[in-house]
């Protein structure tokens, strides 16, 4: 057992090594590069990103009405969204220690990467960055209540 376990991480690894090859090879005929990473793309990339942006005014003025009704609705969630993140942290930060469950990295759930693309109004902006965090911060929430079962669900 323990040899197919070290032959399946070794063909993990080497596809670990072949998928960052592929996304380098992309990420070229892309024409970008990734740098800490946050993908960023040449000058000529940029330029024709930004001919591409839609106004916010324009925006705003081809939105469906039912979308504009409905973005109060969606944007109100922020509040119980923040409220569960602080509630969930404390629980972690308290609990978990108690009970020796390594814990879950949070940076490594919020990830706001689409609001640096050049392409994207204001308003566009601030929705990407409403969907990164609302949807990070559940992905993080399962993970804590993922490890949370791990440790208390009796059928092992």
């Amino acid at each position: 057992m323990t040899e197919k376990i070290n032959d399946l991480t070794r063909r993990i690894e080497a596809l670990q090594l072949e998928l960052e090859a592929e996304v380098a090879r992309q990420g070229a005929a892309l024409r970008y590069g990734l740098e800490h990473g946050r993908a960023v793309f040449e000058q000529e990339v940029l330029r024709r990103h930004r001919e591409l942006q839609t106004t916010l005014t324009r925006y705003l003025l081809n939105a469906r009405p039912l979308v504009v009704l409905t973005a109060p609705v969606i944007y109100s969630l922020i509040f119980p969204l923040v409220l569960l993140d602080i509630f969930v942290s404390i629980y972690q930060a308290v609990c978990f220690p108690a009970y020796g469950i390594e814990k879950v990295k949070r940076r490594d759930y919020m990830i706001f990467d689409r609001g640096h693309l050049a392409y994207l109004n204001l308003l566009e902006k601030l929705n990407c960055a409403y969907c990164s965090y609302a949807n990070g911060l559940i992905a993080y929430v399962r993970e804590i209540a993922g490890r949370t079962e791990a440790y208390w669900c009796p059928i092992k």
